[in-house]
């Protein structure tokens, strides 16, 4: 089954700050779930192109922020591949964390041991005796 993501950048007007800039947001879509965030940017609204979801011109600026527009596409997709690529479920759960930096909780042996033997120690003397912890 095919994974359809969609992505779309877009100057939000409703959210325009004390100097008349509007942030940029990314509207990410995955199989129908939607999520939305801002990309912390804030652009003219004259200088804005939604056919286009980039700033117009070619100033230092407009590059610079076009760049960081063309990054964040990127690494969206670059999650999208790994994922096909190490054969997970591309659910909208899996890309969000994986976009956030979100990482599951992942149970090491050693740590769980290391926990184990330092509540036992704790408790020698009082529910265990001194000879449980010798090696």
């Amino acid at each position: 089954m095919k994974t359809k993501i969609t992505l779309h950048f877009y100057a939000k007007s409703t959210k325009a700050n004390a100097a008349g800039l509007l942030p940029i947001y990314v509207r990410l879509t995955v199989d129908g779930h939607r999520m939305e965030f801002s990309t912390k940017k804030f652009i003219d609204s004259a200088k804005w192109l939604p056919e286009m979801s980039k700033m117009k011109g070619k100033t230092e600026n407009a590059r610079s922020l076009n760049e960081y527009l063309n990054l964040l596409r990127s690494k969206i997709f670059d999650i999208q591949m790994e994922l096909i690529h190490r054969n997970e479920s591309l659910t909208f759960e899996v890309f969000k964390n994986r976009l956030l930096g979100i990482k599951e909780h992942e149970h090491m042996l050693i740590p769980i041991f290391k926990d184990h033997n330092n509540k036992i120690k704790e408790l020698v003397g009082k529910e265990y005796a001194p000879g449980t912890l010798e090696r």
